[in-house]
Protein backbone atom coordinates (compact mmCIF):
# COMPACT_ATOMS: atom_id res chain seq x y z
CA UNK A 1 0.00 0.00 0.00
CA UNK A 2 1.31 3.43 -0.94
CA UNK A 3 1.59 6.24 1.58
CA UNK A 4 -1.14 8.25 -0.16
CA UNK A 5 -3.57 5.32 0.27
CA UNK A 6 -3.35 5.09 4.05
CA UNK A 7 -6.84 4.87 5.52
CA UNK A 8 -7.58 6.38 8.94
CA UNK A 9 -10.17 4.84 11.27
CA UNK A 10 -11.95 7.26 13.60
CA UNK A 11 -14.22 4.74 15.28
CA UNK A 12 -11.92 3.18 17.88
CA UNK A 13 -13.61 3.77 21.28
CA UNK A 14 -10.36 3.21 23.19
CA UNK A 15 -8.92 6.55 22.15
CA UNK A 16 -6.64 5.35 19.36
CA UNK A 17 -6.64 5.88 15.62
CA UNK A 18 -5.51 2.95 13.50
CA UNK A 19 -4.57 2.59 9.89
CA UNK A 20 -4.27 -0.57 7.83
CA UNK A 21 -0.73 0.05 6.60
CA UNK A 22 0.96 -2.98 8.28
CA UNK A 23 -1.54 -2.72 11.16
CA UNK A 24 0.36 -0.13 13.15
CA UNK A 25 -1.42 1.87 15.85
CA UNK A 26 -1.02 5.53 16.70
CA UNK A 27 -2.36 7.26 19.83
CA UNK A 28 -5.20 9.62 19.07
CA UNK A 29 -4.24 13.28 18.85
CA UNK A 30 -6.88 15.08 20.91
CA UNK A 31 -5.88 18.74 21.06
CA UNK A 32 -8.11 21.80 21.27
CA UNK A 33 -6.87 24.29 18.69
CA UNK A 34 -8.58 27.49 17.77
CA UNK A 35 -10.28 27.54 14.39
CA UNK A 36 -7.44 28.89 12.27
CA UNK A 37 -4.70 26.82 13.86
CA UNK A 38 -6.87 23.71 13.71
CA UNK A 39 -7.38 24.18 9.98
CA UNK A 40 -3.69 24.84 9.47
CA UNK A 41 -2.87 21.65 11.32
CA UNK A 42 -5.20 19.60 9.12
CA UNK A 43 -3.78 21.21 6.01
CA UNK A 44 -0.22 20.55 7.10
CA UNK A 45 -0.87 16.91 7.98
CA UNK A 46 -2.80 16.41 4.74
CA UNK A 47 0.21 17.68 2.83
CA UNK A 48 2.50 15.43 4.89
CA UNK A 49 0.56 12.35 3.85
CA UNK A 50 0.24 13.71 0.27
CA UNK A 51 -3.45 12.89 0.32
CA UNK A 52 -5.44 13.28 -2.86
CA UNK A 53 -8.50 11.36 -1.74
CA UNK A 54 -11.06 13.80 -0.38
CA UNK A 55 -13.61 11.34 0.94
CA UNK A 56 -14.53 12.03 4.60
CA UNK A 57 -12.63 9.72 6.92
CA UNK A 58 -9.98 8.83 4.38
CA UNK A 59 -6.40 10.04 4.43
CA UNK A 60 -6.82 12.95 6.88
CA UNK A 61 -5.20 12.37 10.28
CA UNK A 62 -7.51 13.33 13.11
CA UNK A 63 -6.71 16.79 14.50
CA UNK A 64 -9.61 17.15 16.86
CA UNK A 65 -11.81 14.76 18.81
CA UNK A 66 -14.49 12.88 16.93
CA UNK A 67 -17.93 14.34 17.42
CA UNK A 68 -19.82 11.40 18.96
CA UNK A 69 -23.14 12.74 17.74
CA UNK A 70 -22.17 12.98 14.06
CA UNK A 71 -20.74 9.88 12.42
CA UNK A 72 -17.87 10.60 10.09
CA UNK A 73 -17.55 14.31 10.90
CA UNK A 74 -14.42 15.71 12.46
CA UNK A 75 -15.29 18.11 15.28
CA UNK A 76 -12.81 20.97 15.58
CA UNK A 77 -13.27 22.79 18.85
CA UNK A 78 -14.52 26.34 19.09
CA UNK A 79 -11.98 29.12 19.26
CA UNK A 80 -10.13 28.93 22.55
CA UNK A 81 -8.32 32.17 23.44
CA UNK A 82 -6.17 30.40 26.03
CA UNK A 83 -4.62 28.17 23.39
CA UNK A 84 -4.90 30.40 20.34
CA UNK A 85 -1.22 31.31 20.41
CA UNK A 86 0.01 27.74 20.28
CA UNK A 87 1.31 28.30 16.76
CA UNK A 88 3.84 30.88 17.95
CA UNK A 89 5.98 28.09 19.37
CA UNK A 90 6.48 26.79 15.83
CA UNK A 91 7.94 30.03 14.49
CA UNK A 92 11.68 29.61 14.05
CA UNK A 93 12.20 33.33 13.45
CA UNK A 94 12.31 33.84 17.21
CA UNK A 95 15.92 34.10 18.45
CA UNK A 96 17.13 31.95 21.32
CA UNK A 97 17.84 34.41 24.14
CA UNK A 98 20.76 34.23 26.52
CA UNK A 99 20.37 32.01 29.55
CA UNK A 100 20.36 33.09 33.19
CA UNK A 101 21.19 30.68 36.01
CA UNK A 102 21.30 31.01 39.80
CA UNK A 103 25.02 31.65 39.41
CA UNK A 104 24.81 34.33 36.72
CA UNK A 105 26.16 37.77 37.43
CA UNK A 106 24.37 39.31 34.46
CA UNK A 107 20.56 39.20 34.67
CA UNK A 108 19.62 41.95 32.29
CA UNK A 109 18.84 39.75 29.29
CA UNK A 110 15.15 39.74 28.50
CA UNK A 111 13.05 37.84 26.01
CA UNK A 112 11.89 39.95 23.11
CA UNK A 113 8.10 40.24 22.83
CA UNK A 114 6.78 37.06 21.27
CA UNK A 115 4.22 38.68 19.00
CA UNK A 116 5.36 37.75 15.49
CA UNK A 117 2.46 37.34 13.15
CA UNK A 118 1.77 33.76 12.15
CA UNK A 119 1.29 33.38 8.38
CA UNK A 120 -0.54 30.13 7.64
CA UNK A 121 -0.17 28.29 4.32
CA UNK A 122 -2.96 28.66 1.73
CA UNK A 123 -5.71 26.11 1.96
CA UNK A 124 -8.12 25.27 -0.81
CA UNK A 125 -9.12 21.68 -0.14
CA UNK A 126 -12.87 21.08 -0.65
CA UNK A 127 -12.69 18.54 2.16
CA UNK A 128 -11.32 21.13 4.55
CA UNK A 129 -14.05 23.55 3.48
CA UNK A 130 -16.66 20.86 4.18
CA UNK A 131 -15.22 20.24 7.63
CA UNK A 132 -15.08 23.95 8.38
CA UNK A 133 -18.63 24.50 7.16
CA UNK A 134 -19.85 21.62 9.29
CA UNK A 135 -17.98 23.06 12.27
CA UNK A 136 -19.53 26.48 11.78
CA UNK A 137 -23.05 25.10 11.78
CA UNK A 138 -24.93 25.83 14.98
CA UNK A 139 -25.70 22.17 15.65
CA UNK A 140 -22.12 20.99 15.37
CA UNK A 141 -20.83 23.95 17.36
CA UNK A 142 -23.24 23.12 20.16
CA UNK A 143 -22.20 19.47 20.14
CA UNK A 144 -18.54 20.46 20.23
CA UNK A 145 -19.13 22.68 23.24
CA UNK A 146 -20.62 19.75 25.11
CA UNK A 147 -17.92 17.30 24.05
CA UNK A 148 -15.47 15.95 26.62
CA UNK A 149 -12.07 14.59 25.73
CA UNK A 150 -11.86 12.70 29.02
CA UNK A 151 -12.51 9.00 29.15
CA UNK A 152 -15.64 7.99 31.01
CA UNK A 153 -14.87 7.69 34.72
CA UNK A 154 -16.40 7.95 38.15
CA UNK A 155 -16.53 11.54 39.41
CA UNK A 156 -13.68 12.15 41.85
CA UNK A 157 -14.98 14.08 44.85
CA UNK A 158 -12.18 13.58 47.35
CA UNK A 159 -10.30 16.46 49.01
CA UNK A 160 -7.84 16.41 46.11
CA UNK A 161 -6.89 15.64 43.43
CA UNK A 162 -10.06 17.05 41.93
CA UNK A 163 -11.82 16.91 38.59
CA UNK A 164 -10.27 18.99 35.80
CA UNK A 165 -11.79 21.22 33.18
CA UNK A 166 -11.39 19.73 29.69
CA UNK A 167 -9.24 22.61 28.47
CA UNK A 168 -6.88 22.17 31.42
CA UNK A 169 -6.43 18.49 30.65
CA UNK A 170 -5.98 19.21 26.95
CA UNK A 171 -3.21 21.70 27.66
CA UNK A 172 -1.22 18.85 29.21
CA UNK A 173 -0.85 17.46 25.67
CA UNK A 174 1.36 20.38 24.66
CA UNK A 175 4.29 19.27 22.55
CA UNK A 176 7.79 19.09 23.98
CA UNK A 177 9.62 22.39 24.03
CA UNK A 178 12.66 24.03 25.52
CA UNK A 179 12.13 25.15 29.10
CA UNK A 180 14.25 28.23 28.32
CA UNK A 181 12.68 28.97 24.94
CA UNK A 182 10.71 32.18 24.43
CA UNK A 183 7.32 30.45 24.27
CA UNK A 184 7.66 28.63 27.57
CA UNK A 185 9.35 31.55 29.31
CA UNK A 186 6.32 33.67 28.44
CA UNK A 187 3.88 31.01 29.66
CA UNK A 188 5.79 30.53 32.92
CA UNK A 189 6.11 34.27 33.51
CA UNK A 190 2.42 34.86 32.89
CA UNK A 191 1.57 32.03 35.31
CA UNK A 192 3.59 33.70 38.07
CA UNK A 193 1.86 37.01 37.38
CA UNK A 194 -1.53 35.29 37.55
CA UNK A 195 -0.57 33.74 40.89
CA UNK A 196 -0.05 37.23 42.28
CA UNK A 197 -3.63 38.05 41.35
CA UNK A 198 -4.92 34.83 42.88
CA UNK A 199 -3.14 35.52 46.18
CA UNK A 200 -4.17 39.19 46.00
CA UNK A 201 -0.71 40.69 46.31
CA UNK A 202 0.62 43.71 44.45
CA UNK A 203 3.67 44.22 46.64
CA UNK A 204 6.88 44.40 44.64
CA UNK A 205 8.72 42.76 47.54
CA UNK A 206 6.63 39.56 47.51
CA UNK A 207 7.50 36.66 45.21
CA UNK A 208 5.52 33.68 43.89
CA UNK A 209 7.26 30.33 43.41
CA UNK A 210 6.05 27.60 41.05
CA UNK A 211 8.08 24.40 41.51
CA UNK A 212 7.87 20.79 40.39
CA UNK A 213 6.72 18.92 43.47
CA UNK A 214 3.75 18.31 45.74
CA UNK A 215 2.33 20.57 48.41
CA UNK A 216 4.66 18.87 50.87
CA UNK A 217 7.57 20.60 49.12
CA UNK A 218 6.16 23.85 50.50
CA UNK A 219 6.76 22.57 54.03
CA UNK A 220 10.38 21.83 53.10
CA UNK A 221 10.80 25.29 51.60
CA UNK A 222 9.62 26.86 54.86
CA UNK A 223 11.50 24.49 57.17
CA UNK A 224 14.80 24.63 55.28
CA UNK A 225 14.89 28.38 54.72
CA UNK A 226 12.84 30.43 57.18
CA UNK A 227 13.79 28.86 60.50
CA UNK A 228 17.13 27.64 61.81
CA UNK A 229 18.18 24.84 64.11
CA UNK A 230 16.86 25.18 67.69
CA UNK A 231 14.57 28.11 66.82
CA UNK A 232 10.93 27.87 67.90
CA UNK A 233 7.91 27.23 65.72
CA UNK A 234 4.30 27.37 66.95
CA UNK A 235 2.10 24.94 65.01
CA UNK A 236 -1.66 25.47 65.30
CA UNK A 237 -3.03 21.94 65.14
CA UNK A 238 -6.45 21.25 63.60
CA UNK A 239 -5.77 17.74 62.32
CA UNK A 240 -3.38 15.36 60.61
CA UNK A 241 -1.51 17.99 58.62
CA UNK A 242 -0.52 19.92 61.72
CA UNK A 243 1.32 16.81 62.88
CA UNK A 244 3.00 16.51 59.49
CA UNK A 245 4.14 20.14 59.32
CA UNK A 246 5.56 19.85 62.84
CA UNK A 247 7.46 16.71 61.84
CA UNK A 248 8.89 18.49 58.80
CA UNK A 249 10.07 21.43 60.91
CA UNK A 250 11.72 19.08 63.40
CA UNK A 251 13.47 17.25 60.56
CA UNK A 252 15.39 20.46 59.86
CA UNK A 253 16.21 21.00 63.54
CA UNK A 254 13.50 23.44 64.59
CA UNK A 255 11.69 23.10 67.92
CA UNK A 256 8.00 22.69 67.09
CA UNK A 257 5.34 23.32 69.73
CA UNK A 258 1.85 22.16 68.77
CA UNK A 259 -1.18 24.02 70.09
CA UNK A 260 -3.96 21.47 69.71
CA UNK A 261 -7.74 21.70 69.72
CA UNK A 262 -10.39 18.98 70.07
CA UNK A 263 -11.12 17.12 66.84
CA UNK A 264 -13.30 19.33 64.65
CA UNK A 265 -12.30 22.56 66.39
CA UNK A 266 -9.43 25.06 66.24
CA UNK A 267 -7.33 26.76 68.96
CA UNK A 268 -8.97 29.91 70.30
CA UNK A 269 -7.41 33.33 69.81
CA UNK A 270 -6.87 33.63 73.55
CA UNK A 271 -4.96 30.34 73.60
CA UNK A 272 -2.80 31.49 70.69
CA UNK A 273 -2.08 34.81 72.39
CA UNK A 274 -1.06 33.08 75.60
CA UNK A 275 1.28 30.74 73.70
CA UNK A 276 2.91 33.64 71.82
CA UNK A 277 3.62 35.41 75.12
CA UNK A 278 5.30 32.38 76.70
CA UNK A 279 8.39 32.42 74.45
CA UNK A 280 9.61 33.92 71.17
CA UNK A 281 8.57 32.07 68.02
CA UNK A 282 10.33 32.48 64.68
CA UNK A 283 7.29 31.25 62.78
CA UNK A 284 3.66 30.35 63.41
CA UNK A 285 2.05 27.84 61.06
CA UNK A 286 -1.65 27.30 60.52
CA UNK A 287 -3.45 24.92 58.16
CA UNK A 288 -6.17 26.98 56.49
CA UNK A 289 -8.27 23.89 55.71
CA UNK A 290 -7.12 20.63 57.27
CA UNK A 291 -8.55 17.98 54.97
CA UNK A 292 -8.41 15.35 57.72
CA UNK A 293 -11.15 17.17 59.65
CA UNK A 294 -12.69 19.75 57.32
CA UNK A 295 -11.81 22.53 59.78
CA UNK A 296 -11.41 26.06 58.40
CA UNK A 297 -9.03 28.29 60.37
CA UNK A 298 -9.62 32.03 60.72
CA UNK A 299 -6.28 33.12 59.30
CA UNK A 300 -7.29 36.78 59.02
CA UNK A 301 -7.89 37.02 62.77
CA UNK A 302 -4.85 34.87 63.58
CA UNK A 303 -2.53 37.04 61.47
CA UNK A 304 -3.85 40.22 63.10
CA UNK A 305 -3.24 38.69 66.53
CA UNK A 306 0.34 37.73 65.67
CA UNK A 307 1.10 41.22 64.38
CA UNK A 308 -0.20 42.70 67.64
CA UNK A 309 1.42 40.29 70.09
CA UNK A 310 4.57 39.07 68.32
CA UNK A 311 5.18 41.24 65.24
CA UNK A 312 8.49 39.59 64.29
CA UNK A 313 6.93 36.13 64.04
CA UNK A 314 6.35 34.99 60.46
CA UNK A 315 2.78 33.88 59.68
CA UNK A 316 2.89 30.73 57.53
CA UNK A 317 -0.36 29.43 56.02
CA UNK A 318 -0.73 25.91 54.67
CA UNK A 319 -3.30 26.64 51.99
CA UNK A 320 -3.01 23.39 50.05
CA UNK A 321 -6.77 22.79 50.11
CA UNK A 322 -7.95 26.38 50.49
CA UNK A 323 -6.30 28.45 47.75
CA UNK A 324 -8.89 28.94 45.03
CA UNK A 325 -11.85 28.07 47.27
CA UNK A 326 -11.40 30.24 50.37
CA UNK A 327 -10.52 33.91 50.46
CA UNK A 328 -6.86 34.74 51.04
CA UNK A 329 -5.82 38.40 50.93
CA UNK A 330 -2.03 38.12 51.15
CA UNK A 331 -1.25 41.84 51.39
CA UNK A 332 -4.32 43.02 53.29
CA UNK A 333 -3.96 40.33 55.97
CA UNK A 334 -0.18 40.86 56.24
CA UNK A 335 0.73 37.22 55.63
CA UNK A 336 4.30 36.01 55.14
CA UNK A 337 3.94 32.62 53.47
CA UNK A 338 1.08 30.82 51.78
CA UNK A 339 1.87 27.43 50.32
CA UNK A 340 -0.42 25.33 48.18
CA UNK A 341 -0.45 22.72 45.41
CA UNK A 342 -1.85 22.45 41.92
CA UNK A 343 -4.29 19.57 42.39
CA UNK A 344 -6.94 20.96 44.71
CA UNK A 345 -9.17 24.03 44.43
CA UNK A 346 -6.89 25.56 41.78
CA UNK A 347 -8.04 22.70 39.54
CA UNK A 348 -4.83 21.47 37.93
CA UNK A 349 -3.27 17.98 37.81
CA UNK A 350 -0.92 17.10 40.68
CA UNK A 351 2.76 17.90 40.45
CA UNK A 352 3.26 21.61 41.13
CA UNK A 353 4.10 23.20 44.46
CA UNK A 354 3.04 26.84 44.76
CA UNK A 355 4.47 29.19 47.40
CA UNK A 356 4.01 32.93 47.93
CA UNK A 357 6.61 34.70 50.07
CA UNK A 358 6.38 38.20 51.51
CA UNK A 359 9.26 40.64 51.45
CA UNK A 360 9.57 40.12 55.21
CA UNK A 361 10.00 36.36 54.70
CA UNK A 362 12.62 36.90 52.00
CA UNK A 363 14.56 39.27 54.26
CA UNK A 364 14.34 36.68 57.04
CA UNK A 365 15.91 34.13 54.71
CA UNK A 366 18.68 36.52 53.69
CA UNK A 367 19.51 37.13 57.37
CA UNK A 368 20.13 33.42 58.09
CA UNK A 369 23.25 32.60 60.08
CA UNK A 370 23.63 29.19 58.41
CA UNK A 371 23.03 27.99 54.84
CA UNK A 372 19.75 26.18 54.05
CA UNK A 373 19.84 22.48 54.84
CA UNK A 374 18.44 21.62 51.40
CA UNK A 375 19.61 21.95 47.81
CA UNK A 376 16.43 21.54 45.76
CA UNK A 377 14.30 23.42 48.31
CA UNK A 378 16.79 26.27 48.78
CA UNK A 379 15.36 29.75 48.29
CA UNK A 380 18.89 30.82 47.36
CA UNK A 381 18.63 28.68 44.24
CA UNK A 382 15.01 29.38 43.34
CA UNK A 383 14.53 33.08 44.10
CA UNK A 384 16.54 34.41 41.11
CA UNK A 385 14.92 31.83 38.83
CA UNK A 386 11.39 32.93 39.75
CA UNK A 387 12.31 36.61 39.50
CA UNK A 388 13.81 36.07 36.06
CA UNK A 389 10.89 34.04 34.72
CA UNK A 390 8.43 36.63 35.98
CA UNK A 391 10.49 39.28 34.16
CA UNK A 392 10.26 37.02 31.04
CA UNK A 393 13.97 36.15 31.25
CA UNK A 394 15.01 32.53 30.63
CA UNK A 395 16.69 30.92 33.63
CA UNK A 396 17.82 27.52 34.75
CA UNK A 397 18.36 25.76 38.04
CA UNK A 398 16.28 22.59 37.64
CA UNK A 399 13.99 21.60 34.78
CA UNK A 400 10.41 22.72 35.36
CA UNK A 401 7.43 20.48 34.63
CA UNK A 402 6.64 22.15 31.32
CA UNK A 403 3.35 20.42 30.51
CA UNK A 404 2.08 21.01 34.04
CA UNK A 405 2.99 24.68 33.78
CA UNK A 406 0.89 24.89 30.61
CA UNK A 407 -2.00 23.30 32.50
CA UNK A 408 -1.49 25.73 35.38
CA UNK A 409 -1.48 28.66 32.95
CA UNK A 410 -4.78 27.47 31.50
CA UNK A 411 -6.50 26.97 34.85
CA UNK A 412 -5.23 30.29 36.23
CA UNK A 413 -6.43 32.08 33.10
CA UNK A 414 -9.85 30.51 33.55
CA UNK A 415 -9.91 31.23 37.27
CA UNK A 416 -8.91 34.88 36.92
CA UNK A 417 -11.31 35.56 34.05
CA UNK A 418 -14.00 36.25 36.67
CA UNK A 419 -13.93 38.14 39.98
CA UNK A 420 -12.50 36.12 42.86
CA UNK A 421 -15.35 37.22 45.11
CA UNK A 422 -17.78 35.38 42.85
CA UNK A 423 -15.68 32.23 42.95
CA UNK A 424 -15.55 32.25 46.73
CA UNK A 425 -19.31 32.87 46.92
CA UNK A 426 -19.96 29.93 44.59
CA UNK A 427 -17.85 27.63 46.77
CA UNK A 428 -19.77 28.84 49.85
CA UNK A 429 -23.11 28.19 48.18
CA UNK A 430 -22.03 24.71 47.06
CA UNK A 431 -20.73 23.95 50.55
CA UNK A 432 -23.97 25.06 52.18
CA UNK A 433 -25.94 22.87 49.81
CA UNK A 434 -23.78 19.83 50.61
CA UNK A 435 -23.94 20.45 54.34
CA UNK A 436 -27.72 20.81 54.23
CA UNK A 437 -27.98 17.48 52.40
CA UNK A 438 -25.77 15.88 55.06
CA UNK A 439 -27.98 17.30 57.83
CA UNK A 440 -31.13 16.16 56.02
CA UNK A 441 -29.76 12.61 56.13
CA UNK A 442 -29.46 12.91 59.90
CA UNK A 443 -25.65 12.95 59.74
CA UNK A 444 -23.18 15.23 61.48
CA UNK A 445 -19.89 16.84 60.49
CA UNK A 446 -16.60 16.56 62.31
CA UNK A 447 -16.52 20.36 62.37
CA UNK A 448 -19.71 21.05 64.29
CA UNK A 449 -19.40 24.86 64.52
CA UNK A 450 -20.41 26.69 61.31
CA UNK A 451 -17.48 29.11 61.64
CA UNK A 452 -15.08 26.14 61.59
CA UNK A 453 -16.51 24.50 58.48
CA UNK A 454 -14.59 24.54 55.22
CA UNK A 455 -16.21 25.56 51.95
CA UNK A 456 -13.94 23.20 49.99
CA UNK A 457 -14.87 19.90 51.63
CA UNK A 458 -17.05 18.24 54.24
CA UNK A 459 -15.99 15.58 56.76
CA UNK A 460 -19.09 13.44 57.46
CA UNK A 461 -19.45 11.36 60.63
CA UNK A 462 -20.90 7.94 59.93
CA UNK A 463 -23.78 6.43 61.95
CA UNK A 464 -22.90 3.92 64.63
CA UNK A 465 -22.10 0.56 63.08
CA UNK A 466 -21.29 1.97 59.63
CA UNK A 467 -17.69 2.15 58.41
CA UNK A 468 -16.08 3.72 55.35
CA UNK A 469 -15.69 0.20 53.95
CA UNK A 470 -19.49 -0.10 54.00
CA UNK A 471 -20.37 3.16 52.30
CA UNK A 472 -17.51 3.98 49.91
CA UNK A 473 -18.02 0.96 47.60
CA UNK A 474 -21.72 1.79 47.31
CA UNK A 475 -20.89 5.35 46.32
CA UNK A 476 -18.33 4.14 43.80
CA UNK A 477 -20.93 1.88 42.18
CA UNK A 478 -23.10 4.96 41.75
CA UNK A 479 -20.30 6.79 39.95
CA UNK A 480 -18.83 9.01 42.66
CA UNK A 481 -15.60 8.60 44.61
CA UNK A 482 -15.36 9.90 48.18
CA UNK A 483 -12.42 9.51 50.58
CA UNK A 484 -12.17 7.62 53.83
CA UNK A 485 -11.10 9.12 57.12
CA UNK A 486 -7.54 10.34 57.66
CA UNK A 487 -7.35 11.45 61.27
CA UNK A 488 -5.60 8.62 63.10
CA UNK A 489 -7.89 8.74 66.13
CA UNK A 490 -11.19 8.41 64.25
CA UNK A 491 -10.26 7.24 60.73
CA UNK A 492 -12.90 4.49 60.72
CA UNK A 493 -15.74 6.77 61.80
CA UNK A 494 -16.11 9.24 58.94
CA UNK A 495 -15.78 9.90 55.21
CA UNK A 496 -14.72 13.00 53.30
CA UNK A 497 -16.52 14.77 50.45
CA UNK A 498 -14.48 17.24 48.39
CA UNK A 499 -16.47 19.95 46.62
CA UNK A 500 -14.00 22.36 45.07
CA UNK A 501 -12.80 23.47 41.66
CA UNK A 502 -14.93 22.84 38.59
CA UNK A 503 -17.16 20.41 40.46
CA UNK A 504 -18.29 23.34 42.61
CA UNK A 505 -18.16 26.16 40.07
CA UNK A 506 -19.54 24.54 36.89
CA UNK A 507 -23.20 23.58 37.41
CA UNK A 508 -23.43 22.05 33.92
CA UNK A 509 -21.26 19.16 35.10
CA UNK A 510 -23.86 18.14 37.73
CA UNK A 511 -21.09 16.62 39.88
CA UNK A 512 -22.64 17.82 43.14
CA UNK A 513 -26.12 16.71 42.06
CA UNK A 514 -24.88 13.18 41.40
CA UNK A 515 -22.93 13.08 44.64
CA UNK A 516 -25.85 14.15 46.82
CA UNK A 517 -28.17 11.69 45.06
CA UNK A 518 -25.61 8.91 45.51
CA UNK A 519 -25.29 9.72 49.23
CA UNK A 520 -29.04 9.52 49.72
CA UNK A 521 -29.33 6.24 47.81
CA UNK A 522 -26.34 4.63 49.51
CA UNK A 523 -27.51 5.41 53.04
CA UNK A 524 -31.03 4.29 52.14
CA UNK A 525 -29.61 0.94 51.03
CA UNK A 526 -27.59 0.59 54.24
CA UNK A 527 -30.68 1.23 56.37
CA UNK A 528 -32.74 -1.50 54.73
Amino acid sequence: MRRDEILISYSNPEGYITYDYDKRVLPALNIYFNDSVGRDCIAALSWLFKTSNERPGSGIPICGPLNPASTGILAISRANPRLSLISRHLDQRLPLPALNTPFSTERSVSVEPDDLEYNPPPRASPLLNNIINNHNSSTTAQRTREMSTQASHATVLIPGPVEFDHAVLQSMSHFSESHVGPGFVKTFGESLTLLRRLFQTTSTSSQPFLLAGSGTLGWDLVSANLIERNENALVLHTGYFGDCFAACLETYGAKATQLKAPIGDQPSLSEIEQALKEKPYKILTVTHVDTSTGVLADIKAIAALVRRVSPDTLVVVDGVCSVGAEEIAFDAWDLDVVLTASQKAIGCPPGLSVVMLSGRAIQCFKARKSPPASYYASIANWLPIMQNYEARKPSYFATPATQLVHAMHTTLTQLMSKPLAGRFATHRATSQRVKKAVADLGLQQLATKPENQSNAMTAIRLPEGVTPQDILPLLAKKGVVFAGGLHKEIASKYIRFGHMGVSATDPTRHDIDRAIAALKEAFAELRK
